[in-house]
Formats: structure tokens, sequence, C-alpha cells
């Protein structure tokens, strides 16, 4: 060829073929041989390529910048053995390459903006440009942040940022926005350019506290001007608009001045007890705390403050059973005959404190023998520990130790006596103690009588729902079953060859009582006139007829019978 053309990218790397020049000679031998070389090897195009005298292949020396020369032109010159050669030109055109980011520059920034900036304000001026050519020099602008401000298009690659709506310093005090420059090459190469624009200050805030409530503790008996907790506003005003200041104000305009046992630090909204607190008085007081900021009108924000006085362990615990006014205590009667386990008193005791401080806990303090006796820690039961023996003493006395669960624990004793008899006979109970006895027997007897009676309602419901089943089955053997003859159509078939249906089947319909008249009362116009064979006992209503139980021949199908059924009528129906 008297011309190669040829294409390159401007990233190749160095020794990449470009391409390769082909020339013949008619000759043979040393005449045939032919060796490639530039003719003008010169000039700074020559440089960046190499050319293989036995191949003809053309090599890069050295990278290309398409943005230096889009082209190259090269001339090769093919020489054979006896000194005659050959010229041709070689253009190789530099592919560009998408390697040049855009570039973005700043005329003018204008920040900080005031709040009350109307929409529309100029934040900033900036132009957009890219070296590469074709779709990579081609530049788009976009702005991450879209919600507050925009990019509005001036002139060619001048692009302004504006405002688009009302700004508020309170929700965003200063706004980072992120201009993306990118172009249209594969891959896109993209620049950014940050801009920080602070927001003024404009008083239009109150205060607001960090809870919309405040519950703090104190336990009674305390020290005066004891520390119990703090409240917390802030402003998101800047400056004397954000300066917070806290008092007590009452919960209604008309109301007296709040409780003089708390007082509020103006500074720093700690809150103090003045005074001791008795639980057992007042569990818990409610104040109104206001905070309000030095701005010019002043701004203000109101939270309910709940003091809860927490119980201490001051109160011993109260005896109620058995009662411990009467001199001398009563006593309880054992069988010499009871078994270990038995119940001889239950003693009953409260606590004035609450929570921890009033759970109690029973314990055998002393006994005339602790051996035999047992008490319940959780329930104040007193039961033998063992059975009663000939070597026990008659008269038995206990103290009985009620403890609570407070720090430091407080606690109460009773004193109680047990009477070990053979036979209650020769005694005379207590009109009480009789009556709690028949009280006993009473609720045992009315438990029995509630079990019987619950027995016996399970067995009559067990008893009439067998009975029911026994009669629905009965009353279901009693119903019309009609029997008829089924697949005619299959029959057919052997019918034409036999003259009789080879099979005989039979269905079965459970009707209920009297539905004969009413379902099957239409049957009758079509029923064939058959011997008077039954399938069933069952009978229906007088207009009904018997289907026959034997095998249906052609002679009974004959279409000439009157009332006959047709194979497709029977199978229909």
């Amino acid at each position: 060829q008297k011309l190669y053309v040829g294409q390159v990218l401007e990233n190749a790397p160095e020794g990449s073929v470009v391409l390769s020049v082909v020339a013949t000679d008619r000759d043979v031998g040393v005449n045939g041989d032919i060796a490639y070389q530039f003719s003008q090897a010169v000039g700074q195009s020559y440089s960046a390529f190499a050319i293989d005298p036995t191949s003809g292949e053309i090599k890069l020396t050295k990278p290309l910048d398409f943005e230096a020369a889009e082209n190259h032109e090269l001339s090769v010159r093919a020489t054979d053995g006896g000194g005659l050669s050959a010229i041709c030109k070689v253009l190789v055109e530099v592919v560009d390459v998408n390697d040049n980011a855009p570039e973005l520059m700043v005329s003018s920034f204008n920040s900080p903006l005031p709040e009350n900036a109307l929409p529309g304000a100029v934040v900033a001026l900036f132009t957009v440009r890219d070296r590469d050519a074709g779709a990579n020099g081609k530049i788009s602008c976009a702005l991450e942040d879209q919600l507050s401000f925009s990019l509005r298009p001036a002139y060619k690659n001048y692009y302004e940022l504006v405002t688009v709506s009302a700004l508020d310093r309170e929700e965003t005090a200063r706004y980072i926005l992120t201009v993306t420059a990118a172009d249209a090459g594969s891959p896109p190469l993209t620049t950014t350019q940050t801009f920080t624009v602070d927001i003024s200050d404009v008083n239009d805030n109150a205060p607001v506290f960090n809870q919309t409530s405040y519950t703090m503790y104190v336990h009674e008996n305390n020290v005066p001007t004891v520390l119990v907790g703090a409240v917390s506003a802030s402003d998101a005003d800047v400056g004397p608009n954000a300066k917070v200041t806290y008092f007590l104000v009452p919960a209604h305009p008309t109301e007296q001045p709040p409780c003089s046992c708390i007082s509020v630090n103006s500074e720093n909204g700690h809150v103090f007890v003045l005074r001791p607190l008795d639980y057992e008085q007042v569990r818990q007081i409610e104040v109104l705390v206001s905070a309000s900021d030095a701005g010019s009108p002043p701004l203000s924000a109101n939270v309910t403050v709940r003091l809860v006085v927490v119980d201490e362990n001051d109160n011993a615990p109260l005896v109620l059973h058995p009662a411990q006014d009467s001199s001398p205590p009563s006593s309880e009667l054992v069988p010499m005959s009871a078994e270990a386990g038995y119940l001889i008193t239950k003693v009953v005791a409260v606590d004035t404190d609450s929570g921890q401080n009033s759970w109690l806990s029973y314990h055998l303090l002393r006994a005339t023998d602790p051996g035999l006796f047992a008490v319940g820690a959780q329930s104040g039961e007193v039961r033998l520990r063992r059975p009663v023996t000939e070597r026990d003493a008659v008269k038995q006395k206990l103290v009985i130790l009620v403890r609570d669960n407070g720090r430091p624990p407080l606690s109460a004793t009773v004193a109680l006596s047990a009477l070990l008899l053979s036979d209650f006979s020769d005694v005379r109970l207590p009109h009480s103690s009789l009556a709690t006895e028949d009280e006993g027997g009473s609720l045992t007897t009315y438990l029995i009588i509630s079990l019987v009676f619950v027995s016996l309602l399970f067995l009559a419901s067990v008893a009439a729902f067998v009975a029911h089943k026994v009669c629905k089955r009965k009353e279901l053997k009693g119903e019309h079953v009609l029997y008829g003859a089924s697949n005619l159509q299959s029959g057919l078939a052997d019918a034409a060859a036999a003259g009789t249906l080879p099979h005989a089947y039979c269905y079965e319909i459970s009707l209920t009582t009297g539905s004969g008249n009413s379902e099957f009362k239409f049957l009758k116009p079509i029923l064939p006139s058959l011997p008077p064979q039954r399938c069933a006992t069952g009978r229906g209503t007088d207009d009904e007829q018997d289907f026959p139980r034997g095998p249906i021949t052609m002679e009974d199908m004959a279409p000439d019978k009157p009332g006959m059924l047709s194979a497709e009528q029977f199978n229909s129906l």
C-alpha cells in the first residue's frame, strides 16, 4: 500500500504495536530480502515510534498525548538486497482517552448568610472547563443538597449557587454544600467543590427541656438542703438569647406560691430539698419549674418535677394474731396423736413500711422443746416437727420472732403456749375455737358436695351424648333408601352384543323424614314400569315407585315403552 492508516489510544503503553507495513519483491535469494526503515527519522513524531527492520511492525517507544498531537505522519522505506527500494506513508491517529478531569474555578462566594435571607439569594458564582475533546469534554454540574440551595446556569460554563427556600439557623446553623462537575467520558471523571455556608442567628426559639417531665427521689428523714437532682434546658439560639435561668412557678396563676420545701438553683437547675420529709405523711410532691432565656422579649418553657419520697425502715412489725394484749396468752390445743406437720396456729403480722421493708419472715426464737416445733419462714404457720410422745411436757411455751427485710431489720416477738392433750373432752374450749372448728368442718362439707355435684353433672352429659348418637343412628336406619341402576352409558356397548346390561349397580341415598315428597316427586313421569322388587325396606310416599335391584335388560330400555329413561337421561340424573 502507498498509505497505511492506524489508530492508537493515547494511554497505550510503551511497546504497543501500532500497525505493520508489508512489501514484496519478485526476486529471489538475497535480492528478495527486504529491510524496513524510516526514510526521514527526524522530528518529534519519529521519536515516539520504532520500526522492526525485518517484520515491518511499528511500535511505540513512549506514551502519546492526544492534547499535544492528534495524529502523526511517518515515511517508511523498504529496501531489498540489491539496493532497490520503495517508500510508503504511515498516518497514525491518536484516539482521545478521558484522562483529564473537569476544572472548577470559583469567582465569588458570600458567607455568612442572614437567617431571614429571601429565596434566590446568590451564594457563589463559578465556572467549569475540561481539556478533553468530544464527549469527554462535555461537563455537567450537580448539587448534592437541593432542599435549601440549587444550581442555576448563568452564561456558557458559568453557574450560580442560590437559595431556594427560607433558612432557619436553629435547624441548620451551617450548610456544607458539595458541587460535583462530571464529564461525559467512559468512565466519567469528576471534580468536587465544597462550599461552607454559615447562617446568622435571630432570637426566635424558647428554651427546651431535655425531658418532658422529671422524677426525683429522696429518702425520708433526709438532711436539710440535700441535692436530689437537676433540670436542664437548652436554647437553640446563640449569645444572650441562649442564656437560660431557672425558677419555681405556681401550677396556675391563681394558686399560692410553690412548696417551700423545694428550691431550684437559677443558674444550673439543681433541685434541693430544704427540710426533712416523712414518708408516712407525704409520699410525693409535684412542682413546676420554668426556664427563661435572656432575649428581648424573653421566651420561657415549663416542666413538671415530681419528687418521690423513698420509705425508710423505721417501723417495726405489728403482730395481729395471736393477740398479745391478753394476759396470760391463749393456749393452743394439740392432740397427742398428732403427726409431724400438724398445724397448731398461724402468726399474722403486718408492717406499715412499704416495699422490701415490709417483707416479713418468721423464726422460732425460744421454745420449751425446740425440736418439737417448726415455723414457716414466709407463712408464719406453727407446725409439729415430729409426732408427739409421752415424754413431752403437757404445756409448751413458744416465742416467735417476726422480722422485716429492711436495712437494718426491725423485729417483734409473740409468745404463745400449746397444750398437749390425749382427750379434749375434759377441756372447755372457748366459744371462738368451737366456732372456728365448725366453720372448718362446714367448709369441708361444702367442698365434698360440690365435687359430687360436678361429677354427676359430667356423667349425665356423657350419657346424654351417647343416647343422642344412638337415636340418630336408629333414625338414619329408618330413612328412605333408593336404589337404581347406574353407569348405563358404559354398559350400553356391552348390551348391544349381549342384549342385557352385564353389571348391576346400586346407589344408596339417605333422605330425611318427609323429604320423599318434596325432593323426588318429579321422578314419577319418567320412571320405568319395573317389577316391584325392592332393594331396601325403606319406602317413600305413595306417589313414588321403587327401582329394581337386578340387571336392566335392553327390552326394559326400549324407546317404545312409555315413561322409559334413555341412557343419557339416566346418567344426567
